[in-house]
Formats: structure tokens, C-alpha cells, sequence
């Protein structure tokens, strides 16, 4: 019997232009985390296991997340519940240097689904590393969030980083849906 879970990974407050003292928004952070709160609301009817994932920077060169700051804090849209597991990590991967896996593994999951932010570092890290544990994963598309980002002197637009990040997965890592596919 396949078991599910909901990872909702850096839906933290340094991420949203509209919370004041923002350290590093993200492009559509709001509709993101807007449609990761009807997924997670779907997921608490469904009494799946849903673990959060929030990201603390171990050097005060990281402008954003730092410990003990509102910032680093979960956004309100998808605070955890009290039986909620909430996992602390430092690097993109959710994996590394935590106990993500034990948990699911203790639950006996085989299946994850995946929303939060940025879709190129720690989605993209996390999902690759999920499927390499031998995971059936998922990402939400609509329900992660980037930035524009440069390279080589040239600016790529959230929108086609977004795109990229989200086929390159698509191609062998994850299925990729949106909000709409998954609950309705």
C-alpha cells in the first residue's frame, strides 16, 4: 500500500515580499504559498503525514534565514500544527544532515509530494535526492517559487527558471502537476 506525504520545504518569512524586513523575496511567493496551503489543507483531511522543512543559515554571510529572526520563522499560510513534524535543516538538500528520512521511513512512505521554494536549489536538490532513495515523488509547480537569476552578465526571468527547473525534473525525478490537478 503506497503511504504519502506532503514536505513543504522554506515556506519561511524572508522568502515573502509582502512580510516587512523580507531578507530575499521570491517572484509569486504568495500565490505559491497560497496553493501549498490548499495542498496542506487537503493533506490534514486526508491525515497524511505532512513534515515541514525550514532552512536556518549557519553563516551570517547568508542574507536571509538567519537563527532567531522572524525571517527564518515559518510563514503563517502553512503553519505547522502542533503534531506536525518540522524539521531544521542547513543545506538545499532536506535530506542532508537531517532526520527526513528516518521519519518518513518510519511511517512506512513511499510516495512524497513536494511544494515550497527556491524551485532551483532546494526543490530541485531535494527532489533529486528523494528519487535517488527510491521515493515516487511529486512537485507541485504552482506551488513553488523562484527568482529572477543571473548568469553570465544576462538575467533569467523566475518565470523561465521556474519552466527549466520544472522539465528537468519532470524529465526523471518527479511528476510535476499544479494545486489543481492534485486537490481541485
Amino acid at each position: 500500500m503506497t503511504k504519502t506525504a506532503l514536505v513543504l520545504i522554506d515556506i519561511q518569512n524572508d522568502y515573502f515580499p509582502s512580510f516587512e524586513g523580507h531578507a530575499w523575496p521570491l517572484v509569486g511567493m504568495e500565490a505559491a504559498a497560497e496553493n501549498a496551503s490548499r495542498v496542506l489543507a487537503h493533506f490534514r483531511a486526508e491525515k497524511d503525514l505532512i513534515v515541514h522543512v525550514r532552512h536556518e543559515a549557519l553563516s551570517a554571510k547568508i542574507p536571509f534565514f538567519q537563527p532567531k529572526t522572524m525571517g527564518a520563522d515559518i510563514h503563517d499560510s502553512v503553519s505547522p500544527l502542533e503534531d506536525e513534524v518540522v524539521i531544521t535543516k542547513h543545506k538545499a538538500n532536506s535530506f542532508l544532515g537531517t532526520d527526513l528520512k528516518g521519519v518518513l521511513d518510519q511511517n512506512g512512505i513511499t510516495k512524497l509530494v513536494v511544494v515550497g521554494a527556491m524551485t532551483q536549489n532546494c526543490i530541485d536538490s531535494t527532489l533529486r535526492a528523494a528519487a535517488d532513495f527510491g521515493y515516487d515523488c511529486t512537485v507541485v509547480a504552482d506551488a513553488c517559487a523562484t527568482r529572477d537569476l543571473v548568469f553570465d552578465g544576462q538575467t533569467i526571468a523566475a518565470k523561465d527558471v521556474q519552466a527549466t527547473f520544472m522539465a528537468a525534473l519532470g524529465f526523471s525525478f518527479a511528476k510535476i502537476v499544479s494545486a489543481h490537478d492534485l486537490v481541485g
